[in-house]
């Protein structure tokens, strides 16, 4: 495959299912039950609220998640991708034949994260704190915890991009046959899926979505967005950055 140049457009003029429709409409119900899960789990925290005030054993929380993580991409790799004759390294795009190539992703996602703190201080600012009930409590605090939420945050940055950036934008946008929606699509079910932070939470995670869809329309490549992904997951949950 050739090197994407450091040029704006991904081409998807003509863009064509990476999967069976079924099995999206199945992907898109499974997220759907993942954002009334997190609601139920904010309700709870709310009526007990100092149940969340306690570190508890995230040990095997982080494992679980991790197994989730992979499980969601090998769902759209082997039971989506493969149905189709689609190929998972043209569903990531671009490819680091260089020292060059690997700088440039490494500069976008860099500036990725900065627009996006840029964001979230404005958001702060204007709206002022959240009042869902918080998930600082399930954050790492110790050395094997901290190790294993570095493995959380790069699965998630791999995984999720595949899954939102790569499968349901290019699925979305097949469907609708419009680039726009589709990224409109994506970035909304991205949000809802994150349910357990809180409203306000996945209204910002989904314009984190958006931004992530946008640079991969126009780098033509998921890897920023994983690096950029797996950077901000890491920090948030060590540093609270």
């Amino acid at each position: 495959m050739a090197t994407i140049a450091v040029v704006p457009g991904f081409k998807s003029s003509s863009p064509k299912l990476v999967a069976p429709r079924w099995h999206t409409v199945l992907s898109v119900a499974l997220f759907l039950a993942l954002t009334l899960s997190g609601a139920l789990f904010q309700r709870e925290a709310h009526s007990q609220p100092g149940r969340l005030l306690q570190h508890p054993n995230v040990v095997p929380l982080y494992l679980c998640l991790m197994a989730m993580e992979w499980g969601l991409f090998f769902y759209v790799w082997k039971g989506g991708l493969r149905r189709s004759g689609a190929k998972l390294r043209d569903l990531i795009g671009g490819r680091w034949r260089s020292a060059k190539d690997v700088g440039v992703d490494w500069s976008l996602a860099l500036g990725l994260w900065a627009v996006w703190m840029i964001v979230e201080k404005g958001w702060e600012r204007w709206f002022g704190p959240e009042h869902a009930a918080s998930i600082q409590a399930f954050l790492p605090r110790r050395g094997v915890e901290i190790l294993l939420w570095v493995g959380v945050s790069i699965s998630a940055g791999i995984c999720e991009e595949v899954v939102f950036r790569g499968y349901f934008q290019r699925q979305f946008e097949v469907f609708t046959r419009s680039k726009w929606i589709a990224l409109f699509l994506q970035a909304a079910l991205f949000g809802i899926s994150h349910g357990y932070q809180g409203v306000e939470a996945c209204v910002k995670i989904a314009i984190f979505g958006a931004l992530y869809g946008l640079l991969a329309l126009w780098r033509g490549s998921l890897r920023p967005g994983m690096i950029a992904h797996s950077g901000s997951d890491i920090l948030s949950g060590i540093f609270g950055v």
